[in-house]
């Protein structure tokens, strides 16, 4: 792969904390089928959903809501991440970076694997309709037909733009969260979901800078793969660039003090410069950089906001 005139070597080590795959295969039964959800991935979706559920209150929520919904979007994520893996088995065997996942070792076999999924799907939406309320749950359903019916089978082989469309389903956990608690979706939920959505592109196409190769080899048209990089990195830029719009307009909207303001600005200042750092040094390392702030950026904003409704 190349970066404008400089040659890029991918790394043959996996990235430290990496939200999307695992390069050790699953060595037990449970394990295999634990690793079929890509629990790092749901870790990153749960940082979101308690915050806004906190921001839907206007204070700490019933523990036992903030539980149930923290079990029913784990299931529903989960179950949307192996219905993602039983889909793409023919890819991930071409791809260095996930070769050793359950389907494609033969740790879980194809049927049992789309039962585990549909299982936990449906689990996902009892809890939470009992739990919470039905607004939440076919939320929470809706994301994972989104993910598996418009990204996964459609636009993942065939667009450019496959995670900008399809990445809005990793956008739904605040409105699963803000419905939880309110039963409604009002204005501030659809603000935290633009900034999650326009964040995700940033995030997952620099760890694809990074495994551009793996991708051209199984022939996604992931964006680092198929445009130049100059070209993917603007695209980052802009992205980044409305994403903060929406972290510092959701200020006035769900009247957020001091504490979050700073915080947004000083975070949505450290991304953006980091996305033009990479434009101008451009290396995997520099692009893994990049992912790595990203996820951090995600934790501290949502619990700066945690905080400034709390204190």
């Amino acid at each position: 792969m190349a970066v404008g005139s400089r040659p890029l070597v991918p790394s043959r080590l996996a990235p430290g904390g990496v939200a999307h795959g695992s390069r050790k295969p699953a060595t037990s039964t449970i394990g295999s089928y634990i690793a079929l959800t890509k629990p790092r991935i749901i870790e990153l979706l749960l940082i979101t959903t308690v915050p806004t559920m906190v921001l839907a209150e206007g204070g700490w929520p019933s523990t036992w809501l903030v539980v149930i919904t923290l079990i029913g979007g784990t299931l529903a994520a989960g179950g949307a991440n192996a219905i993602n893996m039983y889909v793409d088995r023919d890819i991930d065997r071409l791809m260095e970076r996930t070769r050793n996942r359950p389907l494609v070792t033969g740790a879980v076999e194809p049927g049992h694997a789309l039962v585990f999924a549909l299982c936990l799907e449906i689990a996902a939406f009892a809890v939470l309709w009992a739990g919470a309320n039905l607004l939440s749950a076919v939320l929470a359903l809706s994301a994972t037909a989104f993910y598996v019916g418009v990204y996964t089978l459609w636009l993942k082989r065939t667009s450019r733009q496959n995670i900008v469309i399809g990445g809005a389903a990793g956008a739904v956990p605040v409105l699963v969260g803000w419905a939880a608690v309110t039963n409604e979706l009002s204005l501030t939920p659809w603000v935290l979901f633009g900034a999650m959505f326009f964040w995700t592109p940033p995030h997952f196409w620099a760890l694809a800078i990074k495994y551009a190769d793996d991708y051209r080899a199984a022939n996604v048209p992931m964006l680092p793969a198929v445009v130049p990089f100059d070209n993917a990195v603007r695209q980052m830029i802009g992205h980044t660039v409305a994403m903060i719009v929406c972290t510092l307009v959701l200020i006035p909207v769900a009247d957020l003090g001091a504490l979050y303001a700073v915080t947004a600005v000083v975070l949505g200042a450290a991304f953006l410069a980091s996305t033009i750092v990479l434009a101008k040094r451009p290396s995997p390392a520099m692009s893994m950089r990049v992912f790595g702030f990203s996820i951090t950026y995600v934790t501290v904003l949502f619990g700066a906001m945690t905080l400034d409704v709390l204190l």
